[in-house]
């Protein structure tokens, strides 16, 4: 995998700032076309804060969910940690997935509970028919005291349709066909089948309900500024948010 442009820099690990935001940003516009640089430094990013909650991932076992071509474990593994991607979609394996890989649904993962020290999920949730579901396998898959790394986007989000947003705001069906004649290929998500509507008031009252983790951190992912504060807002968070960042820690 190659490495990062060294001329992108991201923030500190786990801070914010515009400059980050915009690096963040122009990759993610470039996705289509490089996604090797826009993943590549995704990973990083989140890796950054994923050691800005709980330390160097060195020697830790990192679970990796819906990891797809295997960025995010390549980036664990390359800090020293002990990394395993569980992917469910073969097809979003590529064609040289990291040594290791397991194909496995994230809402019944092959795992023991407790079995690792970090459970990282980078925008998969949406995806997910069963969201509650998969949100308590990576809870019990982590052992007490260790992190869940959970983030998605939200279906309000300027880019909750994916592909086709903006136009989800206009209906599901209506922004999925205008992409598919705008683009002349059919669209690769479709609501209710790979695309589920996921909304950030009632994921956060789930995670807040539970007994068996404390919220650490509930932000956006991407904000420079009020990454925070922006969430707490009922209504406003189901636009502002973008994405939803949860940092979860397993209590004993």
């Amino acid at each position: 995998m190659p490495a990062p442009d060294p001329g992108v820099r991201t923030a500190p690990k786990g801070g914010a700032s515009p400059g980050r935001s915009l690096a963040l940003f122009r990759a993610f516009m470039r996705e289509r076309d490089d996604p090797e640089t826009c993943y590549t430094l995704l990973a990083r990013d989140s890796a950054d804060q994923v050691e800005a909650y709980g330390g160097p991932v060195g020697g830790l076992t990192v679970v990796d969910i819906g990891g797809g071509r295997g960025y995010f474990t390549e980036e664990f593994r390359r800090r020293g940690a002990r990394c395993f991607l569980f992917e469910a979609d073969v097809r979003e394996l590529g064609p040289r997935p990291p040594g290791g890989t397991v194909v496995a649904d994230g809402c019944l993962l092959p795992l023991a509970d407790g079995s690792a020290d970090v459970c990282f999920s980078s925008n998969v949730l949406e995806h997910v028919a069963d969201p509650r579901a998969f949100l308590g396998e990576m809870i019990r898959a982590t052992r007490p005291g260790g992190l869940i790394y959970l983030s998605f986007t939200n279906w309000l989000s300027p880019w909750g349709g994916h592909e086709w947003a903006p136009w989800h705001y206009l209906g599901a069906a209506r922004a999925r066909g205008r992409y598919e004649r705008r683009t002349g290929r059919p669209a690769k998500h479709t609501l209710g089948e790979n695309l589920f509507a996921v909304h950030i008031g009632p994921t956060l009252r789930q995670v807040r309900a539970r007994t068996d983790v404390t919220v650490v951190s509930a932000r956006s992912r991407y904000w420079p500024f009020l990454a925070g504060a922006v969430t707490r807002v009922p209504g406003l968070r189901e636009f502002a948010t973008w994405n939803l960042l949860l940092i979860l820690r397993r209590c004993p």
